[in-house]
C-alpha cells in the first residue's frame, strides 16, 4: 500500500511540473473530442500521449536534466515522444557508461538532441572500443560525438585518424588532448595529416619534440599549412625578426602557431607607444620584441574572453602596461571578483584600467570590504563607483571612509594600530643626519678634567 501511494505522490509530482506544459494541448483535444466522430478513441488517445510524456519528463530528470528545462526542451523536440523510451533510456545508459559526466551530457543533449538515437550512439560506443584509446577523456567523447551527429560521420573516419596519428608516435593522451580541441580531425584524410606534422619538422621541431608540442597546442592540426601557417611565419620574417629567434621562441611556445595573420604586427605597434616609467617598460622587453608581443597578445586574448572587444582590450594595456607583467591568473581573478562580487559590468576596466594594476588583496578587497561594511551599516550617503574605489590614494581613503569608523581599521589594515607602518628609509637613516647630544658630565668628571689640565697650564 505504502508502494503504491509513493507511485502516485511522485507522479502528481511530475504532472504538476507538467502541467502548464501540456494544458493548452489538452484543452484542444477536449475542444476538438465532442466535435469527434469517435470521442472515447480521442480521450484515451489523449491521456496515453499525456502519460508517454510525463515518463519522458521522468527519465531525462533522472539523468541530471532540471525540470526547468523540460518544457523547452520536450516542446522543441517532438521525435523524443513518438521514440521507444527503452531505447531513450539506453542511450543515456551509453553516455553515462562513456563516463560523460552530468553537467557535460546535459550539455551535450539540450544541444544536439539527436544524440540519442539509440543505433547511432551503439555504433560510436563499438567505435570508441575498437579504438582502444586509453586516455579517452569525457570532454573528447562529447565533442566527437557532437561532431558525428551533426555531419552524420561514420566511425571508421574516427578509428583510422586515431591509428595515424599514433603511427607518426603519438601518445594516446595526445591524441586524446587533439580530438578534445579539433575534433574536426576525424573529417580530415591522412595526407592533410602528415601534411601538417612535415611542416613542424621543417621549421625545427625536433621528432621527439613532436609529441609535446601537440599535447600543448593540439589546435595547430586546425591551421592550413600553404594558407596560414607558411604566411605567418613570413611575416614574422617581415618584422625583423630571424629563422633561429623564431624557431626557438615557436619550440619554447607552442601557441604562437596560433596567432592571427597581423596579430604581433598590432601588439609591437602597442608596445611602441606605451607611456610609462623606464624600469616597467625594461621588464616588459627583458626577453626580446617577440616574446614581448606574444604576451600583450595572450593578455588581449584574457581580456576578451572575459567580455570586452580587441579595441577595448588594447586600450585597456596601453593605460595600464603592468598587466603584460601580470600572470594571467592573477588578472582573472580579479574580474571574477570584480563581475560576481562587485557587480560591475566588465565595461567599466575601460574606464579604471587601474583595477587591474592594484594589489588584489591588500588594495581591492579591503577597500570592497570597507565600502561593503559602510553601506549595510548606513553610514554611506551616496554611491561609492569602481572610480571612487580605486583612484585615491591609501591616505585619503584611510581620512574618507576608515578613521571616522574605527571598526574599520582591521578591514583596511594599512593604518590600523597594530600593522607597523613602513618608513620610507632604513629604520636607523635618520640617526645620521641628526646632532649628537651633548652629554652633561658629573661632577666627579669636571673634578677629574681640572686635575688633569693643571699641570699642563
Amino acid at each position: 500500500m505504502a508502494i503504491e501511494v509513493s507511485n502516485k505522490t511522485k507522479l502528481h509530482r511530475l504532472a504538476s511540473i507538467l502541467t502548464p506544459i501540456f494544458s493548452t494541448q489538452k484543452s484542444r483535444s477536449f475542444s476538438t473530442a465532442f466535435n469527434s466522430s469517435n470521442p472515447i478513441t480521442s480521450k484515451f488517445s489523449q491521456q496515453s500521449h499525456y502519460r508517454k510524456q510525463i515518463s519522458l519528463a521522468s527519465l531525462l530528470q533522472r539523468y541530471g536534466f532540471p525540470s526547468s528545462q523540460l518544457y523547452n526542451f520536450i516542446s522543441k523536440n517532438n521525435f523524443l515522444q513518438n521514440s521507444d523510451l527503452q531505447e531513450l533510456e539506453k542511450s543515456l545508459g551509453i553516455l553515462m557508461k562513456l563516463q560523460i559526466p552530468q553537467k557535460p551530457l546535459v550539455s551535450l543533449v539540450s544541444d544536439c538532441p539527436g544524440v540519442l538515437e539509440f543505433k547511432f550512439l551503439k555504433k560510436w560506443e563499438r567505435g570508441f572500443q575498437e579504438s582502444e584509446l586509453s586516455s579517452a577523456s569525457p570532454v573528447m567523447m562529447r565533442n566527437v560525438l557532437e561532431l558525428a551527429r551533426r555531419f552524420q560521420l561514420d566511425p571508421d573516419g574516427f578509428s583510422s585518424n586515431v591509428k595515424v596519428l599514433r603511427s607518426l608516435g603519438f601518445s594516446d593522451g595526445t591524441v586524446s588532448r587533439v580530438l578534445e580541441d579539433f575534433p574536426a580531425i576525424v573529417m580530415m584524410n591522412e595526407r592533410e595529416i602528415q601534411h601538417r606534422i612535415a611542416f613542424l619538422m621543417e621549421i625545427g621541431i625536433p621528432r621527439n619534440e613532436n609529441d609535446r608540442f601537440l599535447c600543448s597546442c593540439p589546435g595547430v592540426l586546425r591551421f592550413g599549412v600553404e594558407d596560414r601557417l607558411k604566411p605567418l611565419l613570413v611575416e614574422f620574417g617581415d618584422l625583423g625578426f630571424g629563422e633561429d629567434l623564431v624557431r626557438k621562441e615557436i619550440v619554447r611556445e607552442p601557441r604562437i602557431l596560433s596567432m592571427e595573420l597581423g596579430e604581433l604586427s598590432r601588439c609591437l605597434e602597442l608596445l611602441k607607444t606605451l607611456k610609462c616609467r623606464e624600469p616597467i617598460k625594461e621588464n616588459i622587453f627583458i626577453e626580446g620584441a617577440f616574446r614581448a608581443g606574444f604576451q600583450v597578445k595572450l593578455r588581449v586574448d584574457c581580456l576578451c574572453k572575459h567580455g570586452l572587444i580587441r579595441r577595448e582590450a588594447f586600450k585597456v594595456l596601453w593605460k595600464e602596461p603592468r598587466l603584460i607583467l601580470y600572470e594571467i591568473e592573477d588578472i582573472e581573478k580579479k574580474i571574477e571578483f570584480l563581475v560576481h562580487r562587485m557587480k560591475f559590468d566588465v565595461g567599466r576596466l575601460v574606464d579604471v584600467p587601474e583595477y587591474l594594476g592594484v594589489n588584489f588583496d591588500k588594495q581591492i578587497v579591503a577597500r570592497y570590504n570597507v565600502i561593503e561594511y559602510l553601506r549595510a551599516k548606513g553610514g554611506l550617503g551616496f554611491e561609492v563607483g569602481l572610480r571612487d574605489l580605486i583612484k585615491p590614494s591609501r591616505l585619503r581613503f584611510y581620512n574618507l571612509y576608515v578613521k571616522p569608523y574605527p571598526e574599520c581599521e582591521k578591514m583596511y589594515g594599512r593604518y590600523s594600530g597594530d600593522v607597523q607602518v613602513k618608513s620610507r628609509h632604513p629604520v636607523s637613516l635618520w640617526k645620521l643626519f641628526r646632532p649628537q647630544r651633548h652629554t652633561e658630565e658629573s661632577r666627579e668628571d669636571v673634578e677629574n678634567m681640572k686635575s688633569f689640565m693643571e699641570p699642563l697650564v
